[in-house]
């Protein structure tokens, strides 16, 4: 992938190299998709991962990690199915979703993690 394409996108790829630095140490909630190329449900839900980064833009922010291409990741956080979703907020896994779902279901466990009324104000 180029690094043109890399800028453009709302969803950032992460490895292991810069998972802490992006993930862990991030002063804003981040929402983690942890995938792999050939995962249709992933595939599936691309498109809707990248709307809801638009939508909460500023607020929390989105990466993906490909688990064949990171597989101590996978493991340190027990990824036996994919996608898996997880919200990190101050370092620590504040809610995670194993599966596919509509854009509703990601929306409702964002705002019940961090609390509607901190992503109503916008307050990081």
């Amino acid at each position: 992938m180029n690094k043109q394409a890399v800028s453009n996108e709302r969803v950032i790829p992460v490895n292991e190299s810069d998972f802490n630095s992006t993930v862990l140490q991030s002063k804003v909630p981040v929402f983690v998709d942890f995938y792999a190329d050939w995962c249709g449900p992933c595939n599936m839900i691309a498109p809707t991962i990248e709307a809801l980064s638009e939508e909460y833009a500023g607020k929390v922010r989105f990466v993906k990690i490909n688990v064949d291409n990171n597989q101590q990741l996978a493991m340190k956080y027990d990824i036996m199915s994919i996608p898996t979703s997880m919200l990190f907020e101050n370092g620590t896994v504040k809610d995670s979703l194993i599966g596919a779902y509509p854009a509703s279901a990601y929306k409702q466990r964002i705002d019940h993690a961090l609390g509607s009324e901190h992503l109503k104000t916008g307050k990081q």
